[in-house]
């Protein structure tokens, strides 16, 4: 299990971490959230264990904007020391699987986390747009019967797309849910991945998927959807 922790006090995500590791999880620490949120979307986590009280991004709003990203079916683990019902239904309202207030027993948190994990794993794992299939599991693009190679930002950008699909993705989500809150001063770095994930997707003789919205965004699907 690739487990998130985000999580600013040091001797808690210590403990927690020896412990999950202890157990033969892989752990990635983040102390802040504007940390946690570049590494959720960048990295593919089985899990992600978050704190509600966190310096750059509280936990409230990074797992709302977790839940609008790509990597929006990720489970959630929400821990804080606030423990009344307001709070627990913040928390469940803003997009966490499940909850557990400080302190909290470390077997009780790590049986939870498989669980989740479990019930994850059971979710469908192929997006599909057209005749386009993304494998979740596999990191594997097929278009009809040809296999495609692309490389992580180019498969980044069609989950991205594709969970949207037939919707547009405004440029500045696109950059968002690529970079995190640091995207490239230029916006070459994204024209760059477009025309890449064109070229890799799209043949003569096939319909166009790909589309352009100039000075809005980008959209996944038939010409006239």
């Amino acid at each position: 299990m690739y487990v998130l922790l985000v999580e600013d006090h040091a001797d808690l995500a210590a403990n927690l971490g020896e412990f999950l590791e202890a157990r033969g999880e892989v752990v990635d620490y983040a102390a802040d959230g504007l940390t946690g949120l570049h590494l959720a979307s960048t990295q593919a986590y089985d899990a992600i264990v978050l704190d509600l009280g966190l310096p750059g991004i509280d936990g409230l709003a990074l797992c709302q904007r977790l839940r609008e990203s790509a990597t929006g079916d990720v489970p959630v683990l929400m821990l804080t020391a606030r423990d009344t019902e307001q709070h627990k239904l913040a928390g469940f309202e803003a997009g966490a699987d499940d909850y557990l207030t400080k302190p909290f027993s470390l077997p009780e948190l790590h049986v939870r986390l498989q669980a989740l994990v479990r019930r994850a794993r059971g979710r469908p794992q192929l997006l599909r747009v057209e005749d386009l299939v993304l494998d979740l599991r596999t990191h594997s693009v097929r278009r009809g019967d040809r296999r495609l190679a692309l490389r992580p930002a180019e498969l980044r950008l069609l989950e991205i797309l594709m969970r949207a699909a037939p919707g547009v993705v405004t440029r500045r989500d696109v950059e968002r849910q690529l970079w995190g809150d640091e995207p490239p001063e230029s916006d070459a770095a994204l024209r760059g991945h477009v025309h890449a994930l064109r070229q890799a997707i799209e043949a003569p003789g096939l319909p166009r998927l790909l589309h352009t919205l100039h000075s809005v965004g980008y959209r996944l699907g038939r010409e006239d959807a």
